[in-house]
């Protein structure tokens, strides 16, 4: 019996092993949806973000509906954004309906995701802010969903990007400080120590979620883009995506601001920002943010992602 379940164990993952990824030359099209991280609009990075740069690198259509502030929906994180179900899918069929975009082939077309920093953050699960029960499980289902409803609509590329490391942001570090994000006092140990939990908690269900969901995407491209892992890299190997002129930082931001406690509120302190080439040389860009240059990077693997090259992060489960 244990053998019988041994062999049908290897033979479930070994499908998603033989799953390949796009042809090169196919994608024609980009079409985002997310939170700051991808809005074209926000300039969350301070200058350019990611889905500029890939579209320009892989030379294709960008199509961008990500949000600054999103979640993947207000139902289960409670937050006066433009979600993912309730604004920005609804932006995107709309749209499609009236003709305002222009008509999109299933084959030559990609959908990418990347959601969950407002959802599990301050103000989201972190802080207990979600709706009555609400779990990363809720959250994390959400965002399969999206792949399902589009699926649905005919699409048929789909490129799912996951969390980040949020505790190795300033925001979520053990040496954090009050700033625009969070005014309050917390105790930045138990923040750092549970953010770490809830990323790699939420990233992994997100994986055997849509692993569970990929064999009944019929003629699908489902590809798993590891953010976290990626940035993990970057922290590590800093020298091989930072090429600023001031000395390399994977802990600090281009833009800091210092709010200081006074009677129990918070007031704006001193901003430090950093000008310049040497801007490219910080991992990010304010306490939770990346800066441009980590967007560079972000872009460089999609771009390869959607020209049909390997991509070191990315595994295709359909």
């Amino acid at each position: 019996m244990l053998l019988r379940l041994f062999t049908l164990s290897a033979v479930w993952y070994g499908s998603f092993a033989a799953a390949s990824g796009l042809v090169p030359g196919q994608i024609k099209n980009l079409v985002t949806f997310g939170d700051s991280y991808s809005d074209v609009n926000a300039a969350a990075d301070g200058g350019t973000v990611w889905p500029t740069y890939a579209a320009g690198y892989a030379n294709v259509s960008l199509f961008p509906f990500a949000k600054a502030g999103a979640t993947c929906s207000n139902n289960i994180t409670l937050r006066p954004f433009p979600s993912v179900f309730e604004s920005q899918l609804p932006a995107y069929f709309a749209e499609k309906s009236n003709g305002t975009l222009r008509k999109l082939s299933p084959e030559d077309t990609l959908y990418t995701l990347w959601i969950g920093t407002n959802d599990v953050g301050a103000n989201g699960l972190l802080t207990g802010h979600g709706a009555p029960g609400a779990s990363l499980v809720d959250t994390v289902g959400c965002a399969i969903d999206w792949v399902k409803v589009l699926y649905s609509s005919g699409a048929r590329n789909f490129l799912f990007q996951n969390m980040v490391p949020l505790q190795n942001t300033v925001l979520y570090s053990v040496d954090s400080y009050l700033n625009h994000y969070w005014t309050l006092e917390r105790n930045t140990t138990e923040w750092n120590v549970f953010m770490s939990e809830i990323t790699r908690t939420g990233n992994r269900l997100q994986e055997l979620m849509l692993r569970a969901l990929a064999p009944s995407l019929k003629d699908a491209h489902l590809g798993f883009f590891d953010s976290y892992s990626l940035f993990e890299d970057m922290i590590a190997h800093p020298t091989s995506y930072l090429n600023g002129t001031a000395p390399l930082n994977v802990t600090g931001c281009v833009h800091s601001c210092v709010y200081q406690l006074n009677e129990s509120t918070a007031d704006t302190g001193a901003c430090t920002i950093v000008n310049g080439t040497d801007r490219d040389s910080f991992m990010w860009y304010d306490e939770l943010h990346p800066s441009e240059q980590t967007d560079r990077n972000i872009a460089k693997e999609i771009a390869a992602v959607i020209e049909g090259k390997e991509n070191r992060w990315t595994t295709w489960l359909a």
